[in-house]
């Protein structure tokens, strides 16, 4: 045998050994596993999970807490208060404590227990001065109160400055508190100060012989004096609004009175009612009567000259003009109220 033949018989091994071997992807065995109909109805029917939609509106903020509110007004009192940061106008007036300590009380009085209804506020001006003047019962000068409460919270946060008797600032403890809370003596002075600065003042002509006249006078107005507050009004150029309350007749009736207690204490009366002294101090708890105030029309004081303020009769006439209409709206609101305590 050559040696050709030897190598290339030895080379064949080699050659089948090293070549590659193709093995289809699908060939026969290794064909793609067609679907069944049993999976293509599962796809078909699986269950779709939306995702939950976002609101298309706006995203509202949560309601600020009023009890937080409270707390933080509170602490900015108190630090206001040690460390004097706080305001007192000429006449003692403390706006801060007033809004903080004075009012919050009072209007828990006027919205829940005499349930208080109010009418013409729009007839209360916005800005400038003015002088309100109204009548005057029910045995504790809770009127003028309920008064500035609904003169507050329909005008924005306007604080009527009341003008108050003789007694009132000589009382202890009594006197300062009216001051710090907007009150001052009733004098022509003062008033027209006030008005002139453009408050909104307040004034109670009938004072003491209104405030504690007895149960079977009620509503009927007393005397309105000279008609002092209407030369204040006019020298100001302010217009007087007439205010009637209903309602204040009724919270303490007055039956009678001690005079020797009233003499003893220094007071224009010492009052009886139903409930006291006979109750003690649950008898000084006021009834529940439905209230309600009016506001009137404003009469105007600036159409008159300088010197109209001295003509004593063009006073008269329009302090009875003031009466009368106060008188007129007491007696509508009364003719229109069904009971005492629903109004």
């Amino acid at each position: 045998m050559s040696h050709a033949t030897r190598v290339g018989s030895e080379a064949n091994p080699v050659n089948t050994a090293a070549e590659a071997q193709v093995i289809p992807l699908h060939g026969p065995g290794r064909e793609k596993p067609a679907e069944t109909p049993e999976r293509t109805e599962e796809r078909v029917d699986a269950p779709v999970v939306e995702f939950p939609a976002q609101p298309s509106g706006p995203v509202r903020e949560p309601a600020p807490d009023p009890l937080s509110e409270s707390v933080r007004g509170a602490l900015t009192f108190l630090r206001h208060r040690l460390t004097g940061d706080y305001e007192v106008d000429e006449f003692g007036f403390d706006a801060e404590l007033t809004e903080t300590l004075v009012l919050p009380p009072l209007r828990a009085l006027y919205e829940k227990w005499f349930r208080v209804d109010t009418f013409g506020v729009e007839n209360l001006p916005r800005a400038g001065g003015a002088l309100l003047v109204s009548n005057h019962s029910g045995t504790l000068p809770l009127d003028a109160l309920m008064t500035a409460v609904a003169v507050h919270d329909e005008t924005g946060g306007r604080h009527l400055r009341g003008l108050g008797a003789d007694l009132v600032f000589k009382l202890p403890l009594v006197g300062s508190f009216a001051r710090k809370s907007g009150q001052t003596l009733a004098c022509n002075a003062d008033a027209e100060r006030l008005l002139a600065n453009g408050e909104l003042v307040g004034v109670w002509p009938e004072g003491f012989k209104g405030v504690g006249k007895p149960f079977s006078a009620r509503y009927k107005l007393q005397r309105f004096g000279r008609g002092g507050f209407v030369s204040a009004a006019m020298r100001a150029g302010v217009p007087i609004i007439p205010v009637s309350v209903v309602g204040a007749e009724e919270t303490y009736p007055k039956i009678g009175e001690l005079k020797v207690l009233a003499r003893l204490f220094g007071l224009p009366y010492f009052p009886v009612t139903p409930f006291f002294p006979l109750l003690g101090p649950l008898g000084a708890v006021p009834l529940p009567t439905k209230w309600s105030i009016e506001f009137g029309e404003p009469i105007r004081t600036d159409d008159y000259g300088p010197d109209a303020v001295d003509d004593p009769m063009l006073v008269f006439t329009l302090t009875d003009q003031v009466r009368e209409s106060i008188q007129h709206s007491l007696y509508r609101r009364l003719s229109q109220r069904r009971s005492v305590f629903r109004g």
